[in-house]
């Protein structure tokens, strides 16, 4: 199998290519190192390609490595012909390498190896050779019978024999290969009402589509339905269909043996093989829908991690709640602590004169700019309470209700305890709400990324895989922006390519005792970090304000002699870096030759780009260029949405059927995939990601079921 041939053919990068980004990957190199500092080699392949060339070049590594591993069984057992070879080396699927294996895998006791060890194999084989003419099987069998062996019957070595001949039907790939075929083209998924008790999954009660057809959606909330005890589900084929094709490929008619090798061949369909294909389709189709809804999660993930943050302004965190009351924080624009408190707004106390004489001496003691209220509970009454107190400040105040899920888990957390020793958990969750508006990759990192909550099912997909992708998306984020050496948390430098949580935790400590980094040469100096391990973070490190201008940049220290030379090749020093950027470098190198540049510099022109990007916008956050989170200063009712009325609205999840859009009210509205916009689209990713603001009409609004329907048709955005 040459993998790098296949690699080459499914990604469509060339061979010179495809060999160096395995290379690169096998010498250790991280995607976001490749991705960013190695882009010559790699034709430019974003991370993202980068991961699913890496994840496929596992499995095909994986799949070589299974292959020798059944040959060397099967060889072992003297079995191997080289038709066996030919189809082993065919094989594009661990699937079908294991349905080749299944005939040669040591088996636990079956009614087959008991009928084997009563000495009934010759009479399957006699019986299975089609070549009885006329004969009584019954008599035949009678032969076969042996008391001491437990045979005490004609019947008992027949029902023997029909048991040995149903297990060699059984483990031959051919017939799994053609069943599986009609399984995936006609099979039906089938769900019915395990339970009389109406549910969330009552339109499962009696539900049925086709394998090749039902969403991932659908068959993670089947398979829910059925864990939590409310559906039977069940995979249905044609079973006429099913054994005719079984009698076509094994059975040979005019024998006195037909019938009977019949009756044995329906017995290893129902008995055997169905079985076994209904649990490898369920675990297929489980498997496609884990990895789309891992899929989804990263993809609602990254916009999620990557909204821009709100700089320079000291904000006042809301975490609402009835009984035990509102938490507040203010934290300033340096994220530092300056205040914590509780208010009453909300029933059962309501305390609405109080809360607001607070919350105005708040705004004005501390030059408030922005309020942040978590969406948990309480929320609306909070927001209601905000929006009307801000209107009394002569101070211009707006707020946005902020995604508070994971802020519990984080303020529960080993890490909020040593962040925050002083504080009870509740103001823990205030000042990580404030936070998440100031900086919300920042963070966000600090949260386990399951627990944000921008997903579909995301609770029921495998654990390690999601852990795996969703790290990765994560890793991608932090290190495409970058991060300030000098302030950076241990949380944000463990996602920076090449630092591991105690190179992260050597990285703080080297700063403390240091009074902090003046350059980037000096992380060679922290406990830990080699050689390898500097190559491939530095160029995501930065330090403003530090020895050398480059350091404050996305400039790698390979590349700082390429950078010099092309900034004195243009008249420019790094002096002009570090004050306001070496503008119009770009469009001087653009009249030069871009080409021509690159050769006298001695890099390559994605380098050079990237590096003319950097030079014209030292300390740039990419995050600046994305629409800003949108601040409101007023507060809407369900109660007052009306049919036709248009809305701007924040999109908070992307899923498989449609988007979900906050548009003031505190229930999310539904737009439907039919509902996004007028040409035919096969997701909803393809055109709206999270964090976007868009504009929705209201189609329906039905408050007892807290449910919103919004189209984007017909509406200009």
């Amino acid at each position: 199998m040459d993998i790098l041939k296949i690699l080459q053919t499914e990604f469509s990068v060339s061979e010179f290519h495809i060999k160096n980004i395995v290379d690169l990957i096998d010498d250790g190199n991280t995607i976001p190192f490749i991705a960013r500092y190695r882009k010559e080699m790699t034709g430019s392949c974003d991370d993202q390609k980068l991961r699913e060339i890496n994840d496929r070049l596992t499995y095909l590594r994986n799949l070589e490595k299974r292959k020798d591993e059944v040959l060397s069984s099967i060889e072992e057992q003297g079995k191997l012909t080289d038709e066996i070879s030919a189809a082993v080396a065919a094989a594009i699927t661990l699937a079908e390498v294991e349905d080749i294996y299944r005939p040669y895998k040591q088996k636990r006791k079956t009614r087959a190896s008991v009928a084997k060890e009563k000495g009934l194999e010759p009479l399957a084989e006699l019986l299975f050779s089609f070549t009885l003419s006329g004969a009584d099987l019954n008599e035949i069998a009678s032969e076969y019978v042996n008391p001491e062996k437990g045979v005490e019957t004609a019947e008992d070595a027949l029902q023997g024999a029909s048991d040995i001949i149903a297990e060699y039907i059984s483990d031959a790939p051919e017939g799994r290969r053609v069943l599986k075929d009609l399984i995936e083209k006609r099979g039906l998924i089938k769900s019915v009402a395990k339970t009389e008790d109406d549910s969330v999954y009552a339109m499962y009660y009696d539900y049925s589509e086709p394998v090749s057809k039902i969403p991932s959606h659908r068959i993670l909330a089947i398979n829910r339905g059925e864990k939590e005890g409310f559906l039977k589900v069940s995979v249905e084929i044609e079973e006429d269909t099913a054994l005719m094709l079984l009698n076509k490929l094994f059975i040979k008619e005019g024998s006195s043996s037909t019938d009977f090798c019949k009756a044995a061949a329906k017995d290893s369909f129902e008995r055997l093989i169905f079985p076994s294909l209904e649990r490898e389709t369920r675990s297929t189709l489980t498997e496609k829908a884990d990895e789309q809804a891992i899929k989804m999660f990263g993809s609602n993930l990254k916009p999620l991690l990557m909204q821009p943050p709100i700089k320079g302004k000291t904000v006042l965190a809301v975490d609402p709640a009835y009984r035990t009351g509102c938490k507040l924080a203010v934290v300033n624009a340096n994220s530092r602590v300056l205040f914590t408190g509780v208010i009453y707004p909300t029933p059962p106390q309501s305390k609405i004169a109080e809360s607001e004489k607070i919350i105005l001496q708040l705004i004005d003691k501390y030059q408030i700019d922005c309020i942040s209220i978590g969406n948990g509970t309480a929320s609306k009454e909070s927001e209601i309470f905000i929006a009307d107190t801000i209107k009394k400040s002569t101070r211009p105040v707006s707020y946005m209700v902020v995604n508070e899920a994971g802020a519990s888990v984080y303020s529960a957390s080993k890490l909020g305890a040593e962040e925050f020793p002083e504080f009870d958990v509740s103001v823990r969750s205030a000042v990580s709400i404030a936070r998440r508006l100031q900086d919300p990759l920042s963070e966000l990192v600090k949260i386990e990324p399951k627990s944000i909550g921008v997903g579909q099912y995301q609770h029921d997909v495998a654990p390690a895989r999601l852990e795996e992708s969703l790290s990765g998306v994560v890793e991608d984020c932090v290190n495409s922006v970058g991060v300030d050496l000098n302030t950076a948390s241990v949380s944000l430098l463990k996602y920076i390519s090449g630092v591991t949580s105690a190179t992260a935790k050597n990285i703080v400590a080297f700063r403390e005792e240091n009074s902090g980094f003046s350059s980037r040469a000096e992380l060679k100096k922290v406990k830990g970090l080699g050689p390898k391990a500097y190559q491939q973070c530095a160029g995501f490190l930065r330090i403003p304000g530090g020895k050398t201008p480059l350091d404050n940049t996305g400039v790698h220290p390979e590349s700082y002699d390429a950078a010099k030379k092309l900034l004195e090749l243009f008249g420019y020093s790094q002096k002009d870096v570090a004050n306001n950027g070496a503008l119009g470098i770009g469009s001087k190198v653009q009249e030069y030759g871009l080409n021509k540049a690159a050769e006298e510099c001695g890099i390559g022109t994605p380098t050079l780009i990237d590096i003319i990007s950097e030079l014209e916008k030292p300390g740039r956050d990419i995050r600046d260029e994305l629409p800003k989170p949108m601040l409101r200063t007023d507060v809407m009712d369900m109660n007052d949405l009306r049919e036709g009325m248009e809305l701007t609205g924040t999109v908070r999840n992307v899923i498989d059927f449609g988007v979900f859009v906050d548009i003031g009210v505190h229930q999310d509205g539904l737009v439907h995939i039919s509902q996004i916009c007028d040409k035919y689209i096969k997701h909803p990713s393809e055109v709206l990601k999270v964090g976007e603001v868009v504009k929705v009409k209201v189609l329906s609004v039905e408050p007892q079921k807290k449910r919103i329907s919004l189209t984007m048709k017909g509406v200009q955005q």
